[in-house]
Formats: structure tokens, sequence, C-alpha cells
């Protein structure tokens, strides 16, 4: 399986997405009740531009 470089819009989504999971575990009452999902989503994103070619 060969790794593959994500596309830059793919990395500042997870970016932003682990940014709102982290808010959300600091107490930003907003995020804080998606906190694990942010986090989860925003590395399931990275994945899988790592994974899928052109993504």
């Amino acid at each position: 399986m060969k790794i593959n470089l994500p596309k830059k819009s793919t990395f500042y989504i997870s970016l932003v997405l682990a940014v709102l999971g982290l808010l959300g575990a600091l107490g930003v009452s907003f995020f804080a009740g998606f906190a694990f999902w942010l986090l989860f989503a925003g590395y399931a994103v990275l994945v899988a531009g790592l994974f899928l070619k052109g993504f």
C-alpha cells in the first residue's frame, strides 16, 4: 500500500476539525459535546488523504 501526500485543502480541513475538537476539549461550551467526534473526524480526513489518491 502506497502512502500519498494529502492535498493542501484536505490537510487544512483536518487541521480546522482538530482545532475545533481541541477547543471543545478545553471547555469551549459550543464544541464541548462534540470534541471527541471533531478530533476523530479530523484524523479520519487526514488518513483518507494519505491513503486515497486525489483526496
